[in-house]
């Protein structure tokens, strides 16, 4: 049986606590303010979401203090463009050896239509970060890639995790991270997120469909002024889906 690891802001003793005993993760990024906690997992996000992200320059002296606890970072996502896969890998690819020379493991954000690319980016990363729109996040197409990262030995997280039923469609993942803790109260929310994984754990083949739960998670409609509404399917001609090559004869 599995169940991702969930990452926490790690902003209380009880959630350090938690951490540190391996039933949560660490989840930080540049606006958090938080700090490495002394034991457990954790994982670097870039802040770009929450319009956040310093530049290129100030986020790698930012996560130079992360380099002496390397061996227990999940990954570091590298720059990414919320909702359009073609600008991200645009933004992406020159930080992600950049952030590989620190030492540290570097995360490329999955965002929608990345399955049209022909970018092969395996060698390049060692985590793939599942990001993109809710419709994307949970279609068929975000999974496919998240296995296939999967079967080459690398990280599989999701972001914008906030139920145990999203929990359940994605638990095809390493890890999750989401801010149902900072919503509901993180000591008082506490339980309930650690229950998810015991509940998964226990019973990984309940019909999620007939619970009552919102599988979208209520919070994120990407259509507000804080969220972009994803971009729409790139043209063939941003990106070469076909080598077409030499015709064939009948």
């Amino acid at each position: 049986m599995h169940a991702p690891l969930y990452l926490a802001p790690p902003s209380t003793p009880r959630i350090r606590e938690q951490i540190a005993a391996g039933r949560l993760g660490a989840i930080l990024n540049p606006a958090s303010g938080n700090r490495v906690p002394d034991e457990g997992l954790f994982g670097v996000d870039n802040a770009v979401y929450g319009g956040n992200y310093p530049n290129n320059k100030r986020y790698l002296a930012w996560l130079e203090r992360f380099v002496p606890h390397a061996d227990r970072c999940l990954f570091v996502t590298a720059p990414d463009v919320v909702g359009d896969a073609l600008a991200t890998e645009a933004r992406s690819r020159p930080m992600l050896a950049r952030i590989r020379e620190l030492g540290l493991p570097v995360a490329l954000v999955a965002q929608d239509w990345m399955e049209l690319s022909t970018w092969d980016p395996w060698d390049e990363i060692d985590a793939l970060f599942i990001g993109g729109s809710d419709a994307w996040k949970l279609s068929d197409a975000a999974e496919n890639l998240a296995r296939v990262a999967r079967s080459m030995a690398k990280h599989v997280h999701v972001g914008r995790v906030n139920s145990e039923l999203r929990m359940r469609r994605v638990a095809w993942a390493d890890s999750v991270d989401g801010t149902y803790l900072q919503w509901a109260g993180p000591d008082r929310a506490l339980p309930t997120v650690l229950g998810w994984r015991r509940a998964l754990l226990a019973d990984p083949l309940l019909d999620v469909e007939e619970r009552d739960l919102d599988p979208f998670d209520g919070g994120y409609n990407l259509r507000s002024r804080w969220r972009p509404e994803p971009t729409p399917a790139p043209t063939v001609e941003q990106f070469t889906l076909f080598d077409l090559g030499e015709p064939c004869e009948a």
